[in-house]
């Protein structure tokens, strides 16, 4: 990953900032930095990945891909596949 100084806001990012934002919410009247935001999507992620691979011993693959998404899924039972990029 490299670092930059700036994030360039798409309207598809903002779009997902805006749907990740009411998830982190505590109601509908707060509106949380983003930086809690993009911190909660991070460590979602991170644990998704960790909760795919942890289930792979202990759920058929059939069920684990239930559970996959557009970002990270189990695609057969040995490996966790990133599709990010």
């Amino acid at each position: 990953m490299t670092r930059r100084t700036s994030l360039k806001i798409t309207d598809e990012r903002q779009r997902l900032l805006d749907k990740a934002s009411a998830i982190v919410a505590s109601d509908q009247y707060d509106d949380p930095p983003m930086s809690d935001v993009l911190d909660a999507a991070l460590t979602h992620l991170v644990e998704s990945e960790e909760n795919i691979d942890d289930a792979r011993g202990d759920l058929d693959p059939e069920t684990i891909q239930q559970f996959n998404t557009s970002v990270i899924g189990l695609r057969y039972r040995t490996s966790v596949e990133s599709k990010w990029r």
